[in-house]
């Protein structure tokens, strides 16, 4: 085959497997586009993550459970993005490296730990709100800010030792004497490896969430169903929760469902002219990935639209003059107010069942 462009290991996973039969296909004026776009992530994803980060531990000093996940959340996010404009070169000059050796492995070893980390605190969010309303009981038992604090901890020695395997994979190689930063020599055992990674990583989480948002909805239905309350509240309530889920499927589905087709089409070590699953894994990935880089720039604005309480943090941080009691002071989330009611309807459906229970007797 032709000579290519080495890939970075976060877009295209390294493997010497189709690519040595099958060639791959280039998205049209990518130098272009891409460069334009990441530049705009790059510049709202800073001051945004900067602004989120200042609000909640300057202004409001972290008064939610919630917070302490956002927090962590904007600071991989913050993290990742001082990384892109090197990335940005990358692209403006079809791929070749000029960032050094040190910048190669470290930068990408950061998208990776980003990804872990950005995956693993959602579900951890979606689980922590999960607990608040389906069970307010006990969760008020436990949920305190030592019990976040210890998760977002675990999240992140998790994501850096997930994230090990790039910075150990990835080097500097020459083709045709221009640089790249790219991937070793990668075998069938390291991609199975990766596929089972990806499984693990991104799946079973999304899984995870999904199955905590849809029982979170129906217990929603069936609150304000039963109280009368199926206006504005529910509505509202039920617009968060999705919202939330949509961001997140959007943003990293589609390079992560096109990523496993990839490995699979690497383990299959596919020739011509079986070349189209390799094909459109490889372009799906080139589609997916802008996606999954701009969710870093798109969190501040996903808060600052649907959580009234960061709104008010970050207007007071663009406006200092703005006094607390002309935006509102209260720090209820929905998830707050709707546990202390949740609270009252589990115990009405306890002491019914129990009724239940003593008549059949």
């Amino acid at each position: 085959m032709e000579s290519t462009t080495p890939t970075d290991e976060y877009y295209y996973p390294g493997t010497d497997g189709p690519e040595d039969n099958c060639s791959a296909m280039e998205l049209p004026y990518k130098n272009i586009f891409l460069p334009v776009l990441y530049t705009t992530v790059f510049v709202m994803g800073i001051a945004g993550n900067a602004l989120l980060i200042g609000a909640l531990i300057f202004k409001r000093r972290v008064q939610r459970l919630i917070d302490i996940f956002i927090v962590n959340l904007a600071v991989s996010d913050f993290i990742f993005l001082i990384t892109l404009p090197f990335w940005v070169d990358k692209e403006i000059y079809s791929g070749l490296w000029r960032s050094g050796y040190f910048l190669c492995k470290g930068s990408s070893y950061i998208i990776s730990v980003n990804m872990y980390c950005s995956i693993f605190l959602l579900t951890c969010m979606s689980s922590d709100r999960y607990l608040a309303i389906m069970h307010p009981s006990v969760a008020r038992r436990i949920r305190t800010k030592q019990y976040s604090i210890t998760l977002c901890i675990c999240v992140w020695i998790l994501s850096c030792l997930l994230g090990l395997p790039t910075l150990l994979s990835r080097e500097l190689r020459r083709y045709n004497d221009n640089t790249y930063c790219t991937d070793k020599e990668t075998t069938t055992t390291h991609q199975i490896g990766s596929l089972l990674m990806l499984i693990l990583a991104f799946f079973v989480p999304l899984f995870s969430i999904l199955t905590f948002y849809c029982s979170i909805t129906k217990k929603l239905c069936l609150h304000y169903q039963k109280s009368g309350k199926h206006d504005k509240k529910l509505r509202k309530s039920i617009k968060i929760v999705f919202i939330v889920v949509i961001a997140f499927v959007f943003s990293w589905a589609p390079f992560n469902v096109f990523k496993f087709l990839f490995l699979m089409s690497g383990i299959q070590e596919l020739k011509p002219p079986f070349c189209l699953p390799f094909k459109v894994a490889y372009l799906g990935m080139e589609l997916g990935g802008p996606f999954a880089f701009a969710n870093s720039c798109a969190n501040p604005f996903i808060y600052y639209f649907f959580d009234d309480y960061i709104r008010r943090a970050m207007v007071q941080c663009i406006l200092p003059c703005m006094k607390a009691n002309n935006l509102g002071t209260s720090s209820d989330t929905s998830d707050t107010r709707l546990s202390y009611s949740l609270t009252a309807f589990v115990h009405g459906e306890d002491a019914s069942r129990k009724r239940r229970r003593s008549v059949s007797f």
